[in-house]
C-alpha cells in the first residue's frame, strides 16, 4: 500500500524508481531496476517476484507491455496487484487491479508512470504526474518532487513510515555495483521523505567528491577543486568530506588550505589525527607529509 514512480531519463538513459509507504522497509520490496534494461515498481497486495521477473522479461527482449502481460498471466491474484514497468525505449506499462484498495490509480507520461493505492485522495497520482513534469532537475530529484507532491496531497491514508530510491545508469558497465548510481533506503522514520531528501543531498555530495578525486588523479586540479567545493556546499556537516578533501589538497601541494579543511574534522574528533598514522602504516600517505599535517593540525587545535 503505497505510492511510487518509475521513470527513464530520455537524455541520460538512467532508470529510476522512488517510493514511500506506511510499511516497514519498503525498499527491498517495491523498487527494481537494471542498467540498460528497465525499471519496475511492484506494490499493493505485492507480488515481489514481479520485480526480478519483469526485469528478466525485458532483458530477454520483451517490451514493457509484453512483460506486464506475462507477469499478470502467471499470477493467481492479478486483481489485487499494482505494478508499473518502463523499458529501454522508454515505453511504459502499468496495471492497477480492480481489487486494489481505494483510492487507487495511476497516470503515465513520456517515459514514466506514477501509481498509488490506499491513498487518502484520488488526486494523488495527478499531483505526482504534474510535479514530475514541472521539475527540470536530474532524474532523482524529479522523482523526489513527485513523492513530495503525493504526500502534500494527502499520501497514504495510514500515514508514513519508509521510503526508498533507486537510480541506475542508462548503459551497463558489466559491473552492476557501479551501475547503481543512487540506492537509498529509509527503513522506519517519522517523516521518511524528509530523510530521503537529506540522504539524496548527501549522496550528491559524495558523488561530487568522487568526481573531484578522479579529476585529481587525472591531473585536472581545476575540476578537482570545483568538485570538492560542490561536495562541501552540499553537505557541510559531513566531516568525512572535509578530511579527505583536505588531505587531497595537501597531497596536491596546497598544505595550508588542506589543513584548514581537515581541521573541520579534527574539531569534531581528534582521532582524525590518528587516522594519518594509519594511512602511513598502510602506505597510503608518506610519513613526511603526515608529520607536516599533524604538526599544523595540533598547533591549530592548541591555539583554540
Amino acid at each position: 500500500m503505497t505510492y511510487s514512480i518509475v521513470a527513464r531519463d530520455s537524455e541520460t538513459g538512467e532508470f529510476g524508481v522512488a517510493v514511500q509507504s506506511h510499511y516497514f522497509q519498503v525498499g527491498p520490496v517495491v523498487p527494481w531496476a537494471i542498467a540498460g534494461v528497465g525499471a519496475v515498481a511492484t506494490q499493493s497486495m505485492v507480488n515481489v517476484s514481479f520485480g526480478p521477473l519483469g526485469l528478466d522479461y525485458m532483458r530477454a527482449g520483451y517490451t514493457a507491455q509484453q512483460a506486464l502481460k506475462a507477469l499478470l498471466a502467471g499470477d493467481s491474484e492479478p486483481e489485487g496487484r499494482q505494478v508499473a514497468l518502463v523499458d529501454a525505449n522508454g515505453t511504459v506499462a502499468v496495471h492497477t487491479g480492480a481489487k486494489c484498495i481505494p483510492a487507487a490509480g495511476h497516470k503515465t507520461g513520456d517515459g514514466f508512470s506514477v501509481q498509488a493505492n490506499l491513498m487518502e485522495k484520488d488526486t494523488v497520482w495527478d499531483a505526482m504526474h504534474e510535479a514530475y513534469l514541472a521539475s527540470k532537475e536530474p532524474l532523482a530529484e524529479r522523482m523526489m518532487a513527485a513523492l513530495e507532491a503525493a504526500e502534500k496531497e494527502g499520501g497514504d491514508i495510514r500515514g508514513k513510515q519508509s521510503a526508498a530510491m533507486l537510480v541506475v545508469t542508462g548503459k551497463p558497465t558489466g559491473r552492476p555495483w557501479e551501475d547503481r548510481v543512487i540506492e537509498l533506503r529509509v527503513e522506519d522514520a517519522p517523516d521518511p521523505l524528509v530523510e530521503l531528501r537529506r540522504l539524496l543531498r548527501i549522496k550528491r555530495a559524495y558523488l561530487a567528491l568522487g568526481d573531484s578525486e578522479r579529476a585529481a588523479d587525472g591531473g585536472d586540479q581545476t575540476a578537482a577543486a570545483a568538485g570538492l567545493q560542490t561536495a562541501l556546499q552540499l553537505a557541510p556537516e559531513m566531516v568525512e568530506i572535509s578530511f579527505w578533501g583536505g588531505l587531497g589538497l595537501a597531497q596536491a601541494g596546497q598544505l595550508d588550505a588542506g589543513c584548514d579543511l581537515m581541521m573541520t574534522a579534527v574539531r569534531k574528533d581528534r582521532r582524525w589525527i590518528e587516522t594519518l598514522h594509519r594511512l602511513v602504516a598502510s602506505d597510503r600517505l608518506t610519513s613526511e607529509l603526515a608529520a607536516q599535517i599533524e604538526a599544523r593540525l595540533t598547533a591549530t587545535f592548541a591555539r583554540q
